[in-house]
């Protein structure tokens, strides 16, 4: 029969439609399936892992499971990278250069510039979107850090998320760093991972593994075709720096004879890999301010508390290749690690962000303040170095030694900041024949990775994302050089910017720039003392060419400049980049009451509240009662935090400043008491006076305390409850979460105006800077 025209929702069906099912014939719409045979995905990315930190690139370090990779696929010697974590992952995800994606910068900021915009726009495809669309199932787990800080709250866009990119499972941190032991919020799929404690024998990367894991496990049982893309965003080896005990005892005392000793080893065993050119120059302290002292001429207290924290570096990277080594084990078990490809990479060089000293007290030295009075290493027992009780981070020698045999950092457009370890390995696909060892020098680019796997697993991209055309990779296909050695890669130019750091290489050619600022804070920051390298001669650029070849300076300046134009790098932002906020942020720091029982707050929503200003607490209670005891309200954790409790009828203000904690007693709390206070007043030198109060009575103060900025208090504010990383370790051990037993109604934060004196304004124009001077 014939469809009466104004019959609806017929529209493009294929099949027959009668009166009843007998005299129709039915129509099933085409599954999208990715090609036969098609290869598995595993992309491992970690996080301030520098270029000699593993075995295939010259360590000491024990990687067995990257060892088998190098062993059966390819290592790239001259494989780029940004110089920082959010633009690096945003340019791996896209293939698009950081600026153009729209991520100059990390995700905690908001310049309101093109190029900073730090959230992926709606024309920019994702390597999960094309893979899911090509029949993949996709997964991520691990660090994301491309939302932008204010966006990780409830009710805001959620547009950069990721399983609004592409990724149909996610677990792990939205955040850009996390504790190991006590993650302050894990997100799964869409939602915050509903926990307030975590077990003793808790270890993030252990969890992260876990579930990459199960996810794979999950679809093999349901489906035994469907290829999956995983994408393993490692947490480590950002700080602050964690170890399980049973990983760090395999390195005690390994690294005593110092990181000179370690980085001559490391680069003796680059040039008998054939790594570098015969004639290569370590580039050793070679490093224009940021210099390391000879490790002789250290103090033997020096000396045996640096070597702990390089013990727990190890340690740290050992645990990422073991969760290699069992995601490697489950595709073994499946039968599938032949035709998977595995990348593994890291995100930039190995960090200077620990200082000259590297320090105990993790935020204190991350907030980079200049002040004499500042204290950036709390001093702490160095047994506990590596441990839950601290957050840790190495001095830059160690980080000079990880960058082996480069110069300079994270955060800086020399090799040390830039060029990290690349391995891939395909056995079904990318077989290697006898001649070839598998080694790649051939210049290669973060943007190139998702070209290539799309072209290794014949996914073509689509024209469009959202109905608008979608932006165009940058980045070129390496699929030729990974099938031949000899074969040449078609990106032969690139530029690079952040924090007005700045290079541009062509044709081995490399013309790099520190900010300009960095050496002279009076300097034009659009005035570089250009550099020039021949890095094909020169790989660890050490010989400047700038003034024997001007007309090419000239040149790769010009290109530069046509680069930035091209990819929205302009306007340059320096370093008080991460300071800049939209103007519609201040609605948080409006007075608000925060009812029991709500989850905990997110981070930087809290931190909001009591960042660089005055502030006063105020906690309801129905009436306080005798034997009424718990937490009323914390905010931290153990690298910094505060905290009021009752125990025994006596109220207690807890304050943790970078892990050097206090307390005081508020006194004696009395029957019927309804209201208790903290109040918290800016004084001189980034410090805290402090008053406690019962029922407008004063009844304690703490005065002169180091005020918790840049990204302390790490973990959000809790009502009833010191929820996920404890303020007061004694108290965590003695009372658990020590949930209050009483009628507690809500919390209300009253914030100030922000107090900018000199050194405030100094601390958050480089809150997020990733280099010391």
């Amino acid at each position: 029969m014939t469809v009466p025209p104004y019959a609806r929702g017929y529209e493009g069906f294929e099949g027959r439609i009668g009166r009843t099912a007998a005299d129709s014939t039915p129509s099933w719409p085409a599954t999208t399936t990715a090609r036969p045979g098609a290869p598995n995905v595993v992309v491992v990315l970690v996080d301030d892992m520098g270029y000699s930190d593993i075995g295939p690139y010259g360590s000491e370090i024990d990687t067995p499971n990257l060892d088998r990779i190098a062993a059966e696929g390819v290592r790239f010697t001259n494989y780029h990278t940004t110089p920082l974590c959010s633009p690096s992952r945003a340019a791996l995800l896209t293939g698009l250069n950081p600026h153009r994606a729209g991520y100059g910068f990390v995700a905690n900021a908001d310049p309101g510039f093109p190029g900073v915009r730090l959230e992926l726009a709606d024309d920019v495809l994702t390597l999960p979107e094309i893979l899911r669309a090509g029949g993949y199932a996709t997964y991520a787990v691990g660090k994301w850090h491309l939302v932008r800080d204010a966006n990780m709250s409830p009710g805001r866009d959620r547009d950069s998320w990721p399983t609004q990119r592409g990724f149909d499972r996610y677990y792990g941190s939205l955040e850009g760093l996390n504790s190991f032991f006590h993650p302050n919020q894990l997100i799964s799929d869409n939602s915050v991972v509903d926990v307030d404690d975590y077990p003793e024998d808790y270890y993030l990367t252990d969890d992260l593994t876990d579930r990459a894991v199960s996810y794979i496990k999950d679809l093999r049982a349901h489906d035994a075709d469907k290829p999956f893309f995983l994408y393993f965003a490692h947490v480590a080896m950002h700080g602050p720096l964690q170890a399980k005990d049973t990983d760090i005892a395999g390195y005690r005392g390994r690294y005593a004879q110092g990181w000179d000793r370690i980085r001559r080893s490391r680069f003796a065993s680059q040039l008998a890999m054939g790594l570098f050119p015969p004639g290569t120059e370590d580039a050793r302290n070679t490093l224009d301010g940021f210099d390391v002292p000879p490790w002789d001429a250290l103090t033997a207290e020096q000396q045996q508390r640096y070597a702990r924290y390089m013990e727990v570096y190890a340690a740290m990277v050992d645990s990422v290749d073991q969760s290699v080594g069992r995601i490697l084990d489950t595709l073994d078990e499946l039968g599938e690690r032949d035709n998977t490809i595995v990348v593994f990479t890291s995100d930039n060089g190995g960090t200077a962000e620990g200082g000259p000293e590297g320090t105990r007290s993790y935020f204190a030295e991350f907030a980079h303040v200049h002040d004499p009075e500042w204290v950036g290493d709390v001093p702490h027992d160095p047994a506990l170095i590596g441990t839950a009780r601290l957050g840790v981070h190495y001095p830059r020698g160690w980080a000079q030694a990880s960058n082996t045999p480069f110069r300079f950092f994270k955060g800086q457009s020399y090799a040390g900041g830039v060029r990290v370890p690349l391995l891939v390995s395909w056995p079904a696909g990318l077989r290697r024949d006898d001649a070839d060892a598998g080694v790649r020098t051939e210049f290669a680019y973060v943007t190139d990775l998702a070209p290539t796997l799309l072209e290794l697993t014949g996914v073509e991209p689509p024209a469009s994302r959202k109905g608008l055309p979608a932006k165009s990779f940058d980045g070129t296909s390496v699929a030729g050089v990974l099938r031949d050695p000899a074969a040449r890669s078609a990106h032969t130019e690139q530029y690079t910017e952040m924090t007005g750091n700045r290079g541009y290489y062509r044709d081995g050619w490399k013309l790099l720039a520190l900010n300009p600022t960095l050496l002279d804070r009076g300097a034009d920051l659009d005035d570089p003392r250009w550099q020039l390298f021949d890095v094909r001669s020169d790989p660890t650029e050490l010989h400047d060419l700038a003034g024997r070849f001007p007309e090419k300076v000239a040149e790769l300046a010009q290109a530069w400049d046509d680069a930035a134009w091209a990819n929205t790098v302009f306007p340059l932002l320096g370093n008080a980049v991460g300071a800049v906020r939209r103007p519609d942020e201040d609605r948080y720091t409006r007075p608000v009451r925060i009812l029991a029982g709500t989850p905990t707050l997110e981070r930087y929503r809290s931190s909001r509240l009591i960042g660089f200003r005055d502030f006063e607490v105020d906690v309801d209670l129905a009436g306080f009662r005798a034997g009424d005891e718990g937490v009323l309200v914390a905010h931290g954790d153990l690298q910094g935090g505060y905290l009021l409790y009752v125990e025994h009828d006596r109220l207690v203000f807890g304050y943790n400043a970078f892990g050097a904690y206090t307390e005081v007693d508020g006194g004696p709390v009395p029957a019927g008491t309804r209201k208790v206070g903290l109040r918290a007043t800016v004084v001189p030198a980034l410090r805290w006076d402090f008053a406690v109060t019962v029922d407008g009575r004063a009844t304690g103060a703490l005065t002169g305390q180091v005020q918790l900025i840049g990204m302390a208090p790490w973990t959000g504010i809790s009502v009833g409850l010191d929820a996920r990383g404890p303020v007061s370790w004694d108290l965590r051990r003695r009372r658990g979460v020590f949930r209050y037993r009483g009628d507690l109604r809500a919390v209300t934060y009253h914030p100030g105006a922000v107090r900018s004196p000199a050194a405030v304004v100094t601390a958050a124009e480089r809150e997020y800077e990733q280099v010391a001077d």
